[in-house]
């Protein structure tokens, strides 16, 4: 059965679009392989000692034992540095500082410890170079020995800045 116009023969069946699905899951597949390569997996952020107010029931039950904490005051200079003191008593270097904090809190860091417990509290004069408020944390928060990291005081705080103004 042959038309006069178009010389295609009729049948009783609509035209049928044939799709090939392979390329469409080979486009699938290449954005699923670009995806997963181009993930990066980010590192947890450090854990925060994070220090909630105790309920009104647990605030009766006393304390173990309260470590004052250690003031670190370091005050500027015309070129940088002017001076190191820790609880009031002048400390000669940022080595001389890390000393003492380890003399005051042990190289014990385990739960629990006095390091876990102690705070440090920067006070730090206004025109100090930041170079110098960094070696300050550096020499409380830790030391290597034997190749190892021994973590000393967790707690660090600043006090609020004090202007000349």
């Amino acid at each position: 059965m042959a038309t006069a116009e178009g010389g295609r023969a009729e049948s009783g069946l609509a035209d049928k679009i044939d799709i090939n699905m392979t390329p469409m899951i080979d486009i699938v597949f290449q954005l699923l392989a670009f995806f997963i390569m181009s993930l990066k997996i980010v590192q947890p952020e450090g854990d925060f000692d994070v220090r909630m107010p105790l309920g009104a029931a647990a605030a009766a039950a006393p304390d173990e034992e309260q470590i004052p904490p250690i003031r670190i005051r370091l005050t500027a200079g015309e070129v940088g540095l002017a001076g190191i003191s820790m609880n009031g008593t002048p400390v000669g270097s940022f080595e001389e500082l890390q000393e003492r904090v380890i003399a005051l809190v042990g190289l014990d860091t385990g739960p629990n410890s006095i390091a876990d417990k102690t705070e440090v509290e920067l006070d730090c004069d206004f025109q100090l170079p930041y170079e110098y408020v960094v070696n300050a944390i550096t020499a409380v928060s830790g030391t290597v020995q034997d190749g190892q990291i021994i973590e000393l005081v967790k707690k660090i705080k600043f006090a609020p800045p004090k202007s000349d103004s």
